[in-house]
């Protein structure tokens, strides 16, 4: 193998790894929302090199130090790995989002001003429940769709769940990333065990399911208003991103690909 295949082949697990790493508040992977910018791998020191851009330069340093935080936890778990650097580009939060996390410094000392000493644990908390809340309305709708009564929703177990294929669609993708997250966080842990209850694993009545649902459905139209606006906003800062030959573009000026002119002089 040559250097050079070795190197595609240790980036691709790393972007398999970027794939593992949301925006916490679209529970959508930062690979599909275009955020990352740059994978680099040094093969003598095996040091990996990431950045990132968010859609706008004023998003909650909650979500970029998340993001970032995410970035080289997934990385570092690659054996191969020795280090890890990342960072956040062109963000009012940037030096300090990548000071912290570069440094392995806790969350509510980056920004002891503006977390009221709340640790990252309990903002992750936070996201994950609205991520936990869409994915679980994707599939108890499916189930519906697949004329499953609510009778038999409340009771399902994972077992049944598990048996339960869905071909394509919204509802393939979520299934697993609704299960995983259901069983992290010991919401299920046999396959006799519900397969659906509350975020604070209470169980669903046949009887509340409609109401239920409403609720899951206003946390969701929620975050599709918000992933519909993150991605106007971001359509617009990445619209173009190369020097091409027609020359620099607005963005090359914002990342300094382009020196700055020298002053003309005239005899």
């Amino acid at each position: 193998m040559t250097l050079e295949m070795l190197k595609d082949e240790l980036e691709l697990e790393i972007w398999q790894q970027l794939d593992l790493v949301t925006d916490p508040e679209l529970d959508e992977p930062i690979t599909e929302m275009g955020f990352v910018e740059l994978v680099e791998v040094d093969l003598d020191s095996k040091v990996v090199e990431v950045e990132f851009r968010l859609p706008t330069y004023w998003c909650s340093p909650n979500f970029a130090f998340l993001m970032a935080f995410d970035i080289r936890h997934e990385i570092g778990r690659l054996k191969w790995v020795q280090g890890v650097k990342v960072t956040l580009n062109d963000h009012c939060f940037a030096d300090r989002v990548n000071e912290g996390v570069n440094g392995e410094k806790d969350f509510n000392e980056v920004f002891r001003e503006y977390c009221n000493g709340e640790e990252l644990s309990a903002v992750r908390n936070k996201f994950l429940e609205k991520a936990f809340i869409r994915r679980q309305e994707t599939v108890l709708l499916a189930l519906e769709e697949r004329g499953f009564s609510s009778e038999k929703i409340v009771e399902m177990t994972l077992e049944k769940l598990d048996s339960i294929r869905f071909d394509s669609g919204e509802e393939e993708k979520q299934k697993p990333r609704y299960r995983s997250l259901l069983v992290s966080r010991g919401l299920a842990k046999t396959a006799s065990d519900r397969a659906f209850v509350t975020w604070d694993g209470e169980r669903l009545t046949s009887s509340g399911l409609r109401e239920y649902l409403g609720k899951l459905r206003g946390v969701r139209i929620n975050m599709e208003f918000n992933g519909a606006l993150c991605r106007g906003l971001q359509s617009t800062r990445y619209k173009e991103v190369e020097i091409g030959e027609d020359g620099p573009t607005l963005v090359d000026f914002i990342h300094n690909r382009v020196p700055p002119r020298r002053a003309e002089t005239h005899s």
